[in-house]
């Protein structure tokens, strides 16, 4: 099976270039990988927030587990005699969530709820927004079309037994909320991948956080995929290739997608919804807020006379007036208000710098006493 768009489609540039000794989707990978963006994956939350655990997950651990899923898919339907390529969804799948919050879809909820609701922040969106954009001051990553496409697209959220990728070329430029397929095969599978990667991780982190035993995990789960996140990667990821090697689609077996979606219920109602978490997430909502406001404040007092920033007191006055200067150019391009800047800069702080930078502007100094001699 083959993509319904022609190659060269998917390896299209926003800027031209040659491609170079890596091939154009390896060079995607290395991109995303050289970049801060990536780099704050490490201390961003998958579901546990700044864990002081270092077993478990954080963002970084999960774009690369839906990674090296998308990347064994891909492998293994070529196996069957598909035409696919794993570079390109291995791309995708670490870049991803480059445009993930802090504290996961707690600070996702909060932004969004900030903007108006109704997908006025979708972290897809952002995360194609990062990739395309924000990177680099301003200047992107200039990926290839295929891999943007993947990302913008991958909503691992939503209940799909099936996808089949979209004919038309997509406009990535134009989409706003959840509704798009990605044009590639590849960008499907990455987009299953998302589902396969956290299901199992979350339950074993679950194990670690005291939230749930063994016993507490539906039995028929147990058997036929298994309790511990390899097993479940390893079911799913043989069923895919089985049941799709002789379609037009990717999906699940009618069996398997039931014992996901039991699977999916069971992390909802014991693991995402737990009273500790939803603890957290009230936390989250008041330091998302507060962060919001204090940075709209201080750009209305200041505006883009940098001098003012750095001459503060509070370090966080200082990292923004620097990132304003950086981004200048960007914004002033662009015509971006105060409103889209605040939410970029506040969507890319990681769950510790989030945390610090409340600290600093709800703590005060203490007073330095000079004794006298």
């Amino acid at each position: 099976m083959k993509n319904p768009l022609p190659k060269e489609i998917y390896t299209k540039r926003t800027i031209p270039r040659e491609t170079d000794i890596r091939g154009n989707f390896f060079r995607d990978q290395t991109a995303i990988i050289h970049s801060t963006a990536f780099r704050r994956l490490k201390s961003k939350t998958q579901v546990f927030f700044a864990p002081e655990n270092d077993h478990i997950c954080t963002r970084i651990e999960h774009v690369l587990h839906v990674a090296t899923i998308a990347a064994t898919i891909c492998k293994g339907l070529n196996t069957k005699g598909w035409d696919l390529d794993p570079d390109m969804a291995y791309a995708i799948g670490i870049g991803h969530d480059l445009g993930h919050t802090p504290f996961g879809h707690a600070g996702e909820k909060s932004l969004n709820k900030l903007l108006g609701g109704n997908n006025a922040f979708v972290h897809e969106i952002n995360s194609y927004r990062q990739a395309e954009y924000l990177t680099n001051n301003g200047s992107g990553l200039n990926l290839c079309y295929g891999v943007k496409d993947g990302i913008i697209c991958h909503n691992g959220e939503k209940d799909e037994q099936y996808l089949k990728p979209s004919d038309t070329i997509n406009d990535l430029d134009k989409i706003k909320d959840r509704s798009a397929i990605a044009s590639s095969y590849e960008g499907c599978i990455m987009r299953f991948s998302d589902k396969i990667a956290y299901l199992g991780r979350d339950l074993e982190d679950a194990y670690t956080a005291g939230f749930i035993t063994d016993k507490d995990v539906p039995e028929k789960v147990k058997k036929e995929l298994g309790n511990r996140n390899g097993q479940i990667i390893n079911t799913l990821i043989i069923d895919l290739i089985e049941n799709s090697k002789d379609s037009d689609k990717i999906g699940f077996s009618n069996e398997k997608f039931e014992l996901i979606t039991e699977l999916k219920h069971f992390n909802y109602n014991k693991i995402y919804n737990h009273h500790i978490l939803k603890n957290y997430d009230s936390f989250c909502d008041k330091i998302i807020n507060n962060l919001f406001s204090y940075l709209t404040d201080i750009f209305e007092k200041n505006k883009n006379d940098f001098k003012k920033y750095k001459i503060s007191e509070i370090e966080l006055d200082r990292y923004f007036g620097d990132y304003l200067e950086r981004m200048y150019n960007f914004y002033n391009s662009h015509n971006e208000g105060i409103t889209q800047i605040v939410t970029d800069y506040i969507s890319g702080m990681t769950d510790f710098f989030a945390l610090e930078a409340i600290k600093q502007i709800t703590i005060p100094k203490p007073i330095s006493f000079v004794n006298d001699k």
